[in-house]
């Protein structure tokens, strides 16, 4: 087995460095106990509770965790159900058209967020002006862009399994949805639960369709406010908010990545839920 590069590896480990060391010095004077953010002054919890200006003590830091999170949950809740039934609908799609609607799915995706957050702006002041600016536009907004994450994901699920499970549920007598609900859904469950993390994530970051849609303070997430403070009078409690973020979006990421890691175990359990079936 041969070894890999002694210069490759020092890259990948220096760009690793490089990259992890302002999330790291961020999160480390999130718990300074004085107001500098770049001079440490021993340990502290205060820029997150019990602090005037902390997270949970700042009405304005409060509500934008509180908007982030709402606008999160609400994103995966619309755009995962939806993404997956238009994966299941893509892989079904035969024809010529199949593989231009299939290359449209990832449009959202190779388009900037500059030019989708404009966009969707222009489309919600000056077409569907019934949908406010605000949370309304804003889940619609991320929602645009989260079904293509769960679109791919599940597709590629529905890749490995192939048709024969569905199509071994069908001759023995269940219908086409009993066949979906009790096979090919408990098949792609992994990668449901994976697609809708990713989602949650993307949507607790993102800044620019978010800031786009914003109609005031009172529709401000976390990203639009460590924005807006930072350049005002920026104290630890954005490091710490930025910190609690981080942290939310990474445990979403690594439960994504569990559940992907084991959704081979799934196949096993495939023929034990056709054999199942209540026909």
């Amino acid at each position: 087995m041969k070894r890999r590069p002694l210069f490759l590896a020092a890259l990948t480990w220096l760009y690793v460095v490089w990259s992890l060391a302002p999330v790291l010095l961020a999160v480390q004077f999130s718990f300074n106990a004085g107001r500098s953010r770049s001079t440490w002054q021993g340990f502290s919890t205060r820029w997150y509770c019990c602090d005037p200006s902390s997270v949970v003590e700042d009405p304005s830091l409060r509500l934008a965790l509180f908007n982030s999170v709402v606008l999160a949950l609400l994103t995966t809740l619309f755009a995962t159900p939806l993404g997956v039934a238009l994966a299941l609908g893509l892989a079904r799609w035969r024809g010529r058209t199949s593989r231009a609607a299939n290359g449209l799915m990832l449009i959202p995706l190779a388009t900037p967020e500059l030019v989708l957050g404009s966009a969707l702006f222009l489309v919600f002041t000056n077409l569907y002006t019934l949908i406010p600016l605000g949370r309304p536009a804003q889940v619609l907004g991320h929602v645009t862009f989260s079904i293509s994450y769960v679109v791919v994901i599940v597709r590629a699920r529905l890749a490995s399994i192939g048709p024969e499970y569905e199509a071994a549920a069908r001759d023995l007598g269940a219908t086409r949805l009993q066949a979906v609900r009790t096979v090919l859904l408990p098949l792609l469950y992994p990668a449901i639960v994976a697609g809708a993390l990713i989602v949650f994530a993307s949507s607790m970051d993102d800044f620019v369709i978010s800031a786009f849609l914003s109609v005031d303070a009172s529709s401000a997430t976390v990203p639009i406010r460590l924005y807006s403070v930072a350049r005002t009078a920026p104290t630890p409690a954005l490091n710490a908010l930025a910190a609690l973020l981080l942290v939310g979006s990474t445990v979403a990421i690594v439960l994504a990545w569990v559940v992907l890691r084991k959704r081979a175990s799934g196949t096993g359990s495939a023929l034990k839920e056709m054999a199942s079936i209540d026909v």
